[in-house]
């Protein structure tokens, strides 16, 4: 039989709150359906509704499932108080205000406003949250495009700085990848003293083989650690074997706090290989 529509009602109580709490995490995660609409019962009812639409065919009698779509730990702890080890959508943050902490111990403070400004103007810009902007890293440990972009700037030499931020405003443009693809066209352009046109713009490719240099995969081993020096003294060992031992009956808040801990530990460890596999510079100790 095809069901287009499938209502379930379920019965709260304060007495089942705490179990219905256990429950979640317990969840599991489908593409049959998807929730639609949900309603509650008026104000004092033991009664809620829930409506859900059936995203493909199912026989009558057999099992459903609804599926929390593709968030991360920390949006799934927070709307539905569970979380799931090794989350492919987890991210890691890095906010702008570390890396211009991290440019400022290894050049001037006039120097970091003014890359960042240039950034600006050729049309880039973070995520926002909370009047914070910030770079996400991938579960993979990519950096997000942007984030290479800014430190391909401020890597720029002084004499090849001068002379972009004089035609920047010509490679602002609306189309996807245009502008840094001008940017790196010119700069390989000025470095050898080679004329620059705008037709015929570099490939994404070798753009990126230009925001995977040296210098670049430098900065971002030493904004890894920057990072990771915020969760303190412990090793990612540590929170590894302080996780397993941890049980969530007992210490619910501890164990998802544990499990977000590491996952974003672990993003950090790819995303130094990922910086490492493009450096050529001597392997460094990390915690």
């Amino acid at each position: 039989m095809d069901l287009e529509w499938f209502h379930w009602l379920t019965y709260a109580s304060d007495s089942d709150g705490e179990d219905a709490d256990d429950d979640q995490s317990d969840a599991s995660a489908d593409d049959e359906s998807t929730i639609e609409n949900p309603t509650s019962s008026s104000p004092g009812s033991k009664d809620e509704d829930l409506e859900m639409i059936i995203v493909r065919d199912v026989n009558e009698g057999e099992e459903v499932y609804n599926t929390y779509g593709t968030m991360g730990n920390a949006a799934l702890l927070h709307r539905y108080g569970f979380t799931e080890l090794d989350n492919q959508y987890d991210i890691v943050n890095i906010d702008l205000a570390l890396v211009t902490k991290w440019c400022t111990s290894i050049f001037s403070s006039r120097h970091t406003r003014a890359r960042v400004s240039l950034w600006r103007n050729l049309g880039y810009s973070g995520c926002t949250s909370q009047d914070t902007e910030y770079f996400e890293i991938a579960y993979d440990g990519e950096p997000q495009l942007e984030l290479l972009i800014l430190l391909y700037i401020i890597s720029l030499k002084p004499d090849v700085y001068d002379k972009l931020i004089c035609v920047a405003h010509d490679f602002v443009s609306d189309e996807e990848h245009a502008a840094i693809c001008n940017v790196v066209k010119f700069v390989k352009a000025t470095s050898s003293n080679q004329n620059f046109e705008v037709n015929g713009l570099e490939k994404l490719p070798d753009v990126k083989k230009s925001l995977h240099s040296e210098s670049i995969c430098s900065a971002l081993l030493s904004l890894a650690d920057m990072r990771e020096s915020l969760y303190g003294s412990s090793t990612l060992e540590d929170d590894e074997k302080e996780l397993q031992a941890c049980r969530i009956v007992n210490e619910r808040k501890v164990y998802h706090s544990l499990v977000l801990r590491v996952s974003e530990r672990r993003i950090l460890h790819r995303l130094r290989k990922f910086a490492s596999s493009g450096s050529k510079a001597k392997k460094r100790k990390h915690p």
